[in-house]
């Protein structure tokens, strides 16, 4: 009996340690990943490392700069729309742009949370309105819903009427989409700072 609540004891401690290490161990990881491949860029022309990914945020960070200025600013909407003109370009380009302003441009996208309707039975689904007119496909009162998949970064897209979407006001859209993406099981209420730096990224 006592070698039983002592193995048990033990199994306790290991599952304990790996919830606590598990998600560190995790953010670490795929925090060295992202700065190694961004370091890496610049190699072997500057082998130091840390130097490269210095190198490229500060570029990234000037351009945003410039980029707030009114001539530079002209300058790259002629750019972007040079890349939108040319042949087997401009549908990468198109997408990747609309991805990276989803999330954090001037016309972000993942902004209005709702629940939606999209089996014709009681049971909601936790998306976000992307297009709130689908006159385009002759849909008067529909609007396009963006449904992210748990523990994925893929999701589906559903038109859907308008009468069989709810607003979601208790949470933001940052705690909506962590929600959903966590497969329910991360806290929907939180006064930690990072929540509010998602705040400023998703809205």
């Amino acid at each position: 009996m006592k070698k039983t609540l002592t193995y048990q004891r033990v199994i306790q401690y290991f599952l304990q340690g790996l919830l606590i290490l598990g998600p560190i161990s995790i953010t670490i990881y795929f925090i060295y990943i992202v700065f190694d491949k961004i370091d890496s860029i610049l190699r072997p022309a500057i082998n130091i490392p840390g130097l490269g990914f210095v190198i490229i945020l500060a570029f990234i960070l000037f351009i945003g700069y410039l980029s707030s200025f009114f001539v530079m600013g002209r300058i790259l909407s002629v750019f972007d729309k040079i890349l939108e003109k040319t042949p087997g370009i401009k549908l990468f380009y198109s997408f990747v742009r609309d991805f990276f302003e989803a999330f954090a441009g001037n016309k972000k996208k993942f902004t209005n949370n709702v629940l939606a309707n999209v089996d014709d039975t009681d049971i909601w689904r936790v998306g976000f309105i992307t297009q709130d007119d689908m006159s385009i496909f002759g849909m008067e009162d529909y609007v396009a819903v963006y449904l992210p998949m748990a523990y994925s970064v893929a999701g589906n897209v559903y038109i859907v009427p308008k009468e069989k979407v709810r607003p979601i006001t208790s949470i933001s859209a940052a705690q909506t989409m962590k929600f959903a993406v966590s497969g329910g099981v991360t806290q929907t209420v939180s006064d930690l700072p990072g929540d509010h730096l998602d705040d400023v990224i998703i809205q």
